[in-house]
């Protein structure tokens, strides 16, 4: 196995190992929130450049829940026609592309928010999630990263609720859960459900149980970001991890969250080289490496680590 090897998640095909991240291009974006054709071209040169599985960035299921003005938006129908155009370079291309479903959340007042808030969001994810499979999309990824609703949800730190949105293990877990649940009809063997997911929510354990718990309940593919951090650890890096781990802290936290799960596992954060990327599949370290900044660089990717990966090792891949 190598960092070209196609992947099967449901009927889908990856031809390799490569994934576009969620990058939210705010420059492209206006703050209506619609698709415009500078971003559509940034797709299709993606695209193009043969990477395996495309993430398209966080879109909003709240005009109220954005991160900034310029997100776009998948919060009600008149979003859909945009976004079909995306979906369909990826048809286009054949290249599986899931759509990332975000809300911004409420930050350490969590706590605070009505109950009646959170099932009107609940919905609003679940209609997000329609309009995602109506406009071609290959599946959707759930935002439970970097701090966001679903992140301090997830977190032992942040939610302090004491209402079926908090408490527990499970009850933190509450609205991921009934979301999923929900929407099953939706994931056939056609649509995939992925998670993006806080590693340290706010300790590596903590990403464990919350993986293991993800994969339990559905979830098709599990993409490892950072999460809640502990404010203990004041240092760059917000885990204990081996000194001879040559990778980011973040890569570390998919590395070990692999061992425990039996689903597809994305890593992210610095993995710039062929080099690096094909070091972390060969050793099934991880299943899927995403490539982001390098990507913005040099949509071509994957075409240009072919190159390297033969001058490296003297083996051509398609």
């Amino acid at each position: 196995m190598n960092l070209f090897t196609p992947l099967n998640i449901k009927n889908k095909i990856l031809k390799n190992r490569v994934v576009l991240p969620p990058l939210v291009r705010f420059s492209m974006v206006g703050k209506d929130g619609y698709v415009t054709e500078e971003l559509l071209e940034w797709y299709r040169d993606v695209s193009k450049g043969g990477t395996g599985l495309i993430i398209v960035e966080a879109s909003c299921v709240a005009e109220d829940g954005k991160l900034r003005d310029n997100q776009i938006g998948i919060w009600n129908d008149s979003f859909v026609e945009g976004l079909s155009k995306v979906a369909q370079i990826g048809k286009q291309y054949d290249v599986p592309m899931l759509i990332q479903i975000h809300h911004a959340g409420f930050k350490d007042a969590i706590a605070t928010v009505s109950t009646e808030k959170l099932d009107k969001i609940l919905e609003q994810f679940i209609d997000a999630f329609k309009r995602a499979k109506s406009a071609g999309f290959d599946g959707v990824e759930i935002h439970g990263a970097h701090t966001y609703l679903l992140s301090q949800l997830n977190s032992r730190l942040w939610n302090k609720r004491e209402d079926k949105y908090g408490g527990t293990f499970e009850k933190r877990m509450y609205f991921t859960k009934e979301l999923i649940e929900r929407t099953k009809q939706l994931f056939d063997a056609d649509f995939i459900l992925g998670y993006r997911m806080g590693g340290n929510e706010p300790e590596l354990e903590d990403g464990i149980e919350i993986a293991k718990y993800l994969e339990k309940i559905g979830v098709d593919i599990i993409h490892v970001s950072s999460g809640v951090p502990n404010p203990e650890k004041k240092q760059e890096v917000k885990i204990d991890m081996p000194e001879d781990f040559k990778f980011d802290w973040v890569v570390y936290l998919g590395v070990e969250i692999k061992k425990h799960i039996n689903i597809p596992v994305i890593g992210v954060r610095n993995i710039k080289t062929e080099e690096q990327a094909s070091e972390l599949v060969e050793n099934r370290m991880l299943d899927l490496v995403a490539i982001g900044r390098g990507m913005i660089a040099r949509p071509n990717w994957v075409e240009h680590a072919k190159k390297e990966y033969f001058k490296r090792t003297g083996k051509l891949v398609k």
